[in-house]
């Protein structure tokens, strides 16, 4: 008997060739039904991997070409469609945050600097360029957009959001989705529903009241969906203590019932079985299936081919209610009948070759980044920016940063990078003048590295070393982390010792400091002498001893660890000479610099997915080199690149900084354009820079305090607050109209240089039944004005911007004063008045 969830399919799938010869829903067997409902990375290039059964999608590794690309994705594709028995097409997706995520395709800026640009038609204009890439090759979905509220700037995935405020966070989302689906490709908004929480780390736990989930973390996503958005991707994390993949209240309650949402659910890879290791609230894999599908989620993403096993378990151990089986599949089927799969399943190579890394997608990288670029400080009788053309003497280049080529996360290698050094090079030639410095590396020590150690590794099932060891190996480095994984078959997670016994051998250069790395309960020996002891278990440090291994010498060594919590890591460090190394190249940086016209510094800084960062300030050595730099009386300009907000404790001795995040692969000539004025910088800040990480978590639409916003030792104000960025010109404003739906106002270019300006509209509830945020923003227009131009700019008021959550639960406009603000950042107000809704 047909299930009724599936009945509305069966015409459509009949009304074309392909769907004809293909099983009606009905029949799939089990495997063939779980299949579909089953997403990872894969091909066919493993005869142990069965297909047979066909699959929900695959994320196909990358061909060295665009055109070879689409040529192996229709081969797997023509597999599915001709050779499996229920002959339904697969998806091919991958991720996309600021371009498509394989070889010859175009890398935009990263998504934090898309924001910066607050530009929604270019961001429109972008995403389009990167489906039109994505659909070419024949990859109809992507793991995107990141719409995750950036509440915490120490969390390692800013980069890849949109920022901090929901407005803005929404309008970039609904200009991305409404691109990539108009394209025919699936967006995928995530992480449903936040996944930063306290401390800024990555996937932490979320207990958020429903009004701050709902005023500022459900938005973004439900403009995604309003925008078309065909799927979405829960988070690791639990949510009010149940995880995200399981949590019927987010995938039915809300995504479903409230919003209306039609697309299909997905999990974040491997996300399915976190309630097994990680968040312990279910048994098993197949356990935490059932009750993942229950909820609400219609298909399991995980890593690879053999992770499948458990998922498949619950279908076959009828684990998975068949309602909630079907109804995921009839959701997953719709999506490719409305992709075209059934009619049209193959991509056209020749179009693949053609699109990928055109020309026009190329100019529109530069455009962005040109547009993303933040001026945060240009000071002096003769500000240093933009640099004179003219002159003899040198222009320093200084920093990795200058000549490395950093996309930030989720990219690929492009199309035809140019560093910021080829950029400057090719304006003034020889005339820039590199030096390194002395990079981003924090470390004082290295992991000694393979092959200067030979070792037998000992395992014990208790933390004691008692009785015999349950395993044995041998090993060439001690470098290890095992957090819900176990160190060797037979241990707990968190119930062990481990001793290492052999031989270390020092390298060409003498060794003067040996030590180690990692969670307390540990013990080095060196010759038999016993070196260091660090048995209590307390904390995580490093710790050194002062040696003298000799070059070519081979000594003795033992280290013995003991684990009792689980989480674990250690590895034996040694010097390596890097802080000398270090101290040399900041010598030469300032040499350079003292005998050029200008210093310009590139810092960038160092997180990512899982790399949530502590402290926010420039690592390693590099606010030492901008201040020894900058003493010697050169000009100093610093140039930022990374994805989030950065301390400056060294800004008063710069002379001018640039916020270039990660402006993508045409990046180093859009900051050239800037550097020497073709191009006047424009963006602005979509996240709040803190003094120090003793403010945070700091967000500009905070709610009022019950008393004051300052510390005893520090301000409770920003650095930069949100919106933030200054120009080569000025801009006045004038003339101020409020209306119920509309507020106008004129923008006057006062200077001599073309230029955009970013008007910013903002409001605050003056007396509402619950607290609201101090700020908050209502709306922003992006012109552009040559010198002495006048614009009158309209920016629409409704609902949205002037709503809350009150205590009911209810969104509705309260009658009541408001306070708005039109002004050039959050603070920089420059025009005040107010609204009466009646």
């Amino acid at each position: 008997m047909k299930s009724s969830t599936l009945g509305f399919l069966l015409a459509a799938l009949a009304a074309s060739s392909h769907a004809a010869r293909a099983q009606e829903p009905a029949d799939l067997t089990v495997r063939e039904r779980f299949w579909q409902l089953f997403m990872l990375p894969g091909s066919l290039d493993d005869s142990t991997h069965d297909y047979s059964h066909g699959v929900f999608g695959l994320q196909v590794p990358p061909a060295a070409t665009a055109r070879a690309d689409a040529e192996r994705i229709n081969a797997i594709q023509r597999y599915f469609v001709e050779r499996t028995r229920a002959r339904i097409p697969m998806i091919a997706f991958e991720e996309a945050v600021h371009g498509l995520r394989r070889p010859g395709a175009t890398m935009f800026p990263q998504a934090i600097a898309l924001a910066a640009t607050w530009d929604t038609a270019l961001i429109g204009r972008a995403a389009a360029a990167m489906a039109r890439e994505a659909r070419s090759r024949g990859i109809r979905m992507v793991l995107s957009p990141v719409v995750n509220i950036a509440s915490d700037a120490r969390w390692g995935r800013v980069e890849e959001t949109y920022g901090e405020d929901p407005h803005l966070s929404s309008a970039m989302a609904r200009a991305y989705v409404t691109a990539f689906e108009r394209a025919g490709v699936i967006t995928t908004p995530k992480h449903f529903v936040a996944n930063v929480g306290d401390g800024g780390r990555d996937s932490w736990p979320i207990n958020l009241d429903d009004r701050t989930l709902g005023e500022v973390h459900y938005p973004p996503f439900r403009a995604a969906i309003d925008a078309g958005a065909g799927s979405v991707m829960t988070a690791y994390n639990a949510v009010g203590g149940i995880p995200a993949t399981q949590n019927r209240r987010l995938l039915t309650d809300e995504l479903r019932t409230r919003w209306g949402f039609t697309g299909f659910v997905i999990s974040d890879a491997s996300a399915t079985g976190g309630p097994t290791v990680l968040q312990l609230t279910e048994p098993n894999t197949p356990a935490a299936a059932a009750s993942a599908f229950r909820a609400g989620l219609d298909v399991v993403f995980q890593s690879s081919w053999p992770e499948h096993r458990p998922y498949l378990a619950a279908f076959e151990q009828q684990l998975v209610p068949r309602a909630a089986a079907d109804s995921a599949l009839a959701r997953v089927l719709r999506a490719k009948r409305r992709l075209g799969l059934f009619e049209q399943p193959y991509a056209d190579p020749d179009s693949a070759a053609h699109w990928n890394g055109h020309a026009s997608h190329l100019a529109l990288a530069r455009e962005a980044a040109a547009a993303s670029i933040v001026l945060l400080k240009n000071v002096g009788p003769q500000p240093p920016l933009p640099i004179g053309r003219s002159g003899g003497r040198p222009i320093a280049l200084i920093g990795v940063d200058g000549s490395e080529l950093r996309f930030g996360g989720y990219s690929d290698r492009g199309v035809a990078p140019v560093s910021i050094l080829d950029a400057l090079r090719e304006r003034v030639g020889a005339r820039v003048r590199f030096e390194p410095g002395p990079g981003r590396d924090s470390a004082s020590v290295v992991t000694v590295p393979a092959g200067r150690l030979a070792l037998t590794t000992t395992f014990y099932d208790n933390p004691r070393f008692d009785g015999e060891p349950v395993a044995t190996r041998q090993d060439s480095a001690i470098d290890n982390r095992w957090t819900f994984n176990r160190p060797a078959r037979g241990l707990d997670t968190d119930w062990y010792s481990i001793r290492w016994e052999g031989t270390i051998s020092a390298g060409a250069e003498p060794v003067r400091r040996l030590g180690i790395e990692g969670s307390d309960g540990w013990r080095l020996w060196l010759d038999g002498r016993l070196l260091l002891d660090n048995w209590q278990k307390q904390s995580y440090r490093t710790l050194l001893a002062d040696v003298n291994l000799q070059p070519g010498s081979r000594h003795a060594i033992r280290v013995e660890y003991r684990e009792t919590t689980g989480n674990a890591r250690i590895r034996l460090v040694w010097d390596g000479g890097v802080r000398r190394d270090r101290r040399d190249a900041i010598a030469r940086a300032v040499a350079l610099a003292r005998a050029s016209s200008v210093a310009v510094v590139v810092a960038g800084i160092e997180e990512g997915e899982f790399r949530d960062r502590a402290f926010l300030g420039l690592p390693g050595l590099q606010e030492q080199l901008i201040r020894e730099v900058a003493a010697t009386g050169t000009p100093t300009v610093v140039v930022l690149i990374g994805g989030s907000a950065i301390t400056m404790p060294w800004l008063d001795a710069a002379d001018a900084v640039l916020m270039a995040w990660y402006p993508g692969e045409a990046g180093g000539r859009a900051l050239a354009d800037v550097l020497f004025g073709d191009g006047n910088p424009s963006g602005r800040l979509p996240i709040t820079f803190p003094v120090t990480e003793g403010q945070l978590p700091l967000v500009y639409n905070h709610h009022p305090t019950g008393r004051g916003n300052d510390y005893l030792d520090l301000s409770g104000q920003p650095l930069f607050p949100f919106g933030f960025g200054l120009s080569y010109t000025t801009f006045e404003y004038s003339d101020l109209r409020i209306a119920r739906d509309s507020v106008r106002f004129r923008v006057h270019n006062r200077g001599t240089r073309a230029g955009h300006e970013v008007a910013q509209l903002y409001v605050r509830d003056l007396l509402a039944s619950v607290t609201r945020p101090v700020q908050s923003l209502a709306g922003f227009a992006r012109i552009r004005l040559e010198p002495g131009d006048v614009r009158e700019v309209a920016l629409p008021l409704d609902s949205r911007q002037l709503g809350l959550l009150n205590q009911q639960g209810e969104w509705v406009v309260e009658p009541g004063a408001f306070r708005v603000w039109v002004g050039s950042s959050s603070q920089d107000i420059r025009l005040r008045g107010e609204l009466v809704v009646r």
